[in-house]
């Protein structure tokens, strides 16, 4: 099961995966075609840790904010 994230108007999308060995939650980045369009897996806490400012970043910690209630 995955969640998508974020997707960028050059066509890069971010989801939120498992990672298939460990079934550990992390985020999937598939860059754009003409960037390579080869996906990488990225733990959660570096993820956020490397330069948190970005949309796709924003989109994960609002996720995570609907996760708690007030």
């Amino acid at each position: 099961m995955t969640r998508i994230l974020y997707e960028s108007a050059n066509g890069d999308v971010w989801r939120l995966v498992r990672d298939p060995q460990s079934g550990v939650a992390m985020v999937e980045h598939k860059p754009n075609a003409s960037s390579g369009g080869r996906a990488s897996l990225i733990e959660i806490g570096k993820f956020l840790r490397a330069g948190a400012n970005g949309p796709e970043h924003q989109a994960l910690l609002q996720l995570i904010g609907t996760l708690v209630n007030d």
